[in-house]
């Protein structure tokens, strides 16, 4: 969510929505077990006590990726006290300790070391650049952690779990449609504005495959996470006689290569990832998104009435939080929150609260569906729980301000393409 979204069994998470989970039962518990626990042989360990269950948050709350990392969090927030407010998971609160890195590197080390020694499993981290950071010390510490991020360089790791279709699988799937549905020519050039960071350095990788698949050639422009001037790669890309655009950055970057593109009568179709767009992008009057902007998104927009749960997700927040954007990262946020949910769930249903016991669990999880269209297999570390994507468009009378164009699809033959992975 760029990003996203995915999850597991339908009945759990979607009672989850309606507020109708049933948490394990206290009532069933006589005896105290080492650690700490109350329920009768249940395991506990780090992060869980007798009537709670700590669940770390690393977000980016005011750097590039400040408008994801709020609603994520704000998401979380929202699934945890519905789950509370249900009864707990395993007899326990569910309480998230949240920390703000700014999207620095440094900040988010300070953050982890903190949070580390305290907690269960990490449900939000955002960031590909962060994750990466941090990478060997959630390993070494065997901390159960769902990124907001989806480099697939993130796979093959045993304790980080990309939660949704990786960034170079979405650009496939993405370019096919911009490919098929534009009247770009074998010959033609494409522009690709990306992030000198994983993100967009994974981006690359599923762009470089498909305009490569569909006989077109590339103009890369790499561009800082924190740019935000963005006329000489706009001037760049005019000059090279571009077709379209491939954005694989932040909002920051996609609100003024629209408004430079169509002040220089560059006016290409635009694809970008889903976390390149935040509704507060539709008061930039001087870019007329609508015509030119589509989404390849792992989720589908918040505006979808056919799907129950996004309506309800969509409701529920905006009472929770009135006034707040309703984005991607809201439905982002909530899977990855219905993912541990369920995971500690299924701990706790196999005598088993630790750290450990939330991986064996998360591992057996291999058809969950929050409601949104997709299941999700977790059973492999080395393959994105998901290779289908949505295609979404701008529409700024609906919620979130995106609609669908197609639904969850992926391209024949994308399974061919090789993944990178971890080292």
């Amino acid at each position: 969510m760029k990003p996203g979204s995915g999850t597991r069994a339908v009945c759990a998470v979607l009672a989850a929505l309606a507020l109708t989970v049933t948490a394990c039962s206290a009532k069933d518990d006589d005896t105290k077990t080492p650690g700490g626990g109350e329920n009768t042989g249940i395991k506990t360990g780090p992060g869980v006590t007798d009537t709670e269950i700590h669940i770390g948050e690393l977000s980016d709350l005011s750097g590039p990726q400040a408008p994801l990392g709020k609603s994520v969090t704000n998401a979380q927030q929202l699934y945890f006290d519905q789950i509370n407010a249900a009864g707990g998971i395993c007899g326990r609160k569910v309480v998230m300790d949240v920390k703000d890195h700014a999207y620095d590197a440094q900040k988010a080390r300070t953050a982890y070391t903190e949070l580390s020694g305290k907690v269960i499993g990490i449900s939000q981290l955002v960031g590909s650049a962060i994750v990466t950071q941090l990478q060997d010390d959630i390993e070494r510490d065997g901390l159960l952690t769902l990124p907001q991020a989806w480099a697939s360089t993130l796979l093959g790791k045993d304790f980080i779990q990309v939660t949704a279709t990786t960034y170079d699988i979405e650009m496939i799937n993405g370019f096919e449609y911009l490919a098929r549905t534009t009247p770009l020519a074998a010959g033609d050039k494409v522009g690709h504005i990306y992030s000198d960071d994983e993100f967009g350095v994974n981006s690359a990788l599923g762009v470089k495959y498909a305009t490569q698949a569909a006989g077109v050639s590339v103009v890369e422009q790499k561009v800082k996470p924190t740019d935000q001037d963005m006329t000489a790669v706009v001037t760049a890309l005019k000059s090279a006689g571009v077709k379209a655009i491939v954005i694989s950055s932040g909002p920051r970057q996609v609100a003024p290569v629209m408004v430079g593109t169509e002040a220089a009568g560059l006016k290409v179709p635009v694809l970008s990832h889903s976390v390149g767009f935040h509704p507060q992008l539709l008061a930039v009057a001087a870019a007329p998104m609508e015509a030119r902007l589509m989404i390849a998104s792992p989720a589908p927009p918040v505006s979808s009435t056919d799907l129950p749960a996004v309506a309800k997700l969509s409701a529920d927040y905006l009472a929770k939080f009135p006034g707040m954007p309703v984005d991607q990262g809201v439905i982002s946020g909530y899977a990855a929150a219905g993912i541990f949910g369920e995971d500690l769930r299924a701990a706790c249903a196999a005598g088993d609260l630790t750290r450990e016991g939330v991986v064996a669990a998360h591992r057996k999880q291999t058809g969950m569906d929050v409601g949104l269209g997709l299941k999700l297999d977790f059973s492999s570390n080395s393959r994105p729980p998901s290779y289908q994507t949505f295609i979404l468009k701008v529409d700024k009378s609906k919620p979130g301000g995106l609609v669908t164009v197609e639904t969850a699809h992926e391209v024949p033959g994308v399974k061919a393409y090789v993944l990178p992975q971890a080292g």
